[in-house]
């Protein structure tokens, strides 16, 4: 049969199989604008013709080879084809990115895991922080996520695999681990803004799930009281491990996080200024920290550098000088020495920020000894900010605790505090001794804030 000879169209199935042509290729419309293109050899297909959206001018798409697309499936292929142009899309350009997407997919470029190991390698965290968050999607998103292509992930499935994180116990504690569950919310939320940002995905599915979450409530971490300090102080003194019983009081008396005093290197030390900048890398806000060091500082620091030896750590590893001392090693020995539950490490900055606040120490220099931001203003947290104060009050810190150790008493008053903690009141014109203790507190707590007030603005303006 040939083209003359076809006499309803569309052409049913015994008409495209019986035809044949003398010409080395023929087109014939099978109606709005769909062809069935036959060879002289024997070969048929099925192409669709239409106006490119973007310059109008008249092209064919091909649908495939007949019989394996039949003619069922070839109209149904050119509606769908005429839909994509209704809607401005070009069909041509929709295939070749169906095609990409399949190699893509095959290649397992959708995958979440590749998505989220993409999103990791990108991230400057410390090394801790490397870990905890690899870990946590190892441990609790891989294995249900991992292995599926990310932009078919629907947001109620990951609500429900964040609410199943938050249920699960931890191992020691036994109690559901619902800062574990908002952690790797936060992550996957972060990760796929990556891939929206970069135009793989329109929409952020986890965007807004924290918010039907179960809220973590913070604690401080585990400390004594400022009346039981120095019973801890003596016994961390005498701790048998005299590396440990160091890394224990520089902790103390720098107020640092443990990470910080663990990994610390002795090419952050200048001995001649007396100063400690740990580089913004190891820092949790990523900013550089400078810390004056007090006198019993530089002497535990010399006595450390006899077990160092030639490591770079200042607490070198058990196995290795290539390596600190590991993260548990501190919090371990006050197990040991009977403060399990009741002292962190990282307790002892509470510790610190308490005592100097409560002896009116002003607020913006033990915020910037702790390497807290002030006024939560980004961009105001100075690594040199109110060194020379911070200078003298971190050499009061060590010296009482100092005595605490060895059993003395300490006053405070004896080191000028008034020229160090308070301000001018003839300056605002008030005579200081018409106020009662109470009145005094809640005043220089008023003048404090408009000073800082200040000083925010002096940082801003330059």
């Amino acid at each position: 049969m040939f083209k003359e000879d076809i006499s309803k169209f569309p052409m049913a199935d015994t008409v495209l199989k019986a035809l044949e042509t003398n010409k080395a290729e023929e087109r014939i419309n099978d109606g709005d604008n769909l062809y069935f293109v036959i060879k002289n050899d024997g070969k048929k297909r099925w192409e669709f013709r239409y106006k490119k959206p973007s310059t109008g001018k008249w092209t064919f798409i091909g649908l495939g080879s007949y019989p394996q697309v039949s003619a069922k499936l070839a109209r149904q292929k050119a509606k769908e084809a005429r839909n994509q142009l209704s809607d401005g899309i070009d069909p041509k350009d929709a295939k070749d990115q169906q095609k990409q997407n399949q190699i893509q997919e095959s290649s397992g470029e959708f995958l979440f895991q590749k998505l989220a190991e993409e999103y990791c390698a990108s991230k400057t965290w410390t090394n801790d922080t490397r870990v905890r968050n690899e870990g946590a999607l190892r441990n609790h998103v891989y294995p249900l996520m991992g292995s599926r292509d990310y932009r078919t992930i629907k947001k109620v499935e990951w609500l429900e695999l964040f609410k199943t994180v938050q249920k699960k116990l931890h191992p020691k504690t036994k109690k559901p681990i619902i800062e574990m569950g908002q952690r790797v919310c936060a992550l996957c939320r972060d990760i796929y803004d990556l891939a929206e940002v970069t135009g793989r995905i329109e929409q952020n599915p986890v965007a807004n799930i924290h918010k039907h979450l179960e809220k973590h409530i913070s604690v401080n971490m585990p400390h004594v009281s400022e009346k039981e300090l120095p019973d801890l102080l003596v016994k961390v003194v005498n701790y048998p491990t005299r590396q440990t019983a160091i890394g224990l009081q520089l902790a103390l008396m720098l107020g640092t996080r443990p990470n910080e005093i663990r990994r610390a290197e002795w090419s952050e030390f200048d001995f001649e200024e007396k100063l400690w900048v740990i580089p913004a890398h190891k820092m949790k806000k990523r900013v550089e920290h400078t810390i004056p060091l007090s006198s019993q500082v530089i002497e535990l620091l010399n006595e450390l550098k006899v077990y160092s030896g030639s490591s770079p750590y200042l607490f070198r590893g058990r196995n290795s000088g290539k390596e600190p001392i590991s993260n548990a090693t501190l919090d371990n020995a006050l197990k040991k020495m009977g403060y399990n539950g009741k002292q962190t490490p990282h307790g002892f900055r509470h510790i610190m920020s308490t005592a100097l606040r409560e002896r009116g120490f002003r607020r913006e220099w033990v915020e910037s000894a702790l390497a807290h931001k002030l006024g939560g203003v980004e961009g105001v947290y100075n690594k040199a900010l109110y060194l020379e104060q911070r200078r003298k009050m971190m050499q009061i810190w060590s010296d009482y605790l100092d005595a605490l150790a060895h059993g003395k008493s300490f006053e405070f008053d004896n080191f000028e505090m008034d020229k160090m903690t308070e301000y001018s009141w003839n300056d605002i014109g008030l005579e200081k001794n018409k106020f009662n203790a109470k009145q005094l507190r809640v005043l220089q707590s008023f003048i404090e804030a408009m000073v800082q007030d200040d000083d925010m603005s002096e940082e801003e303006a330059a």
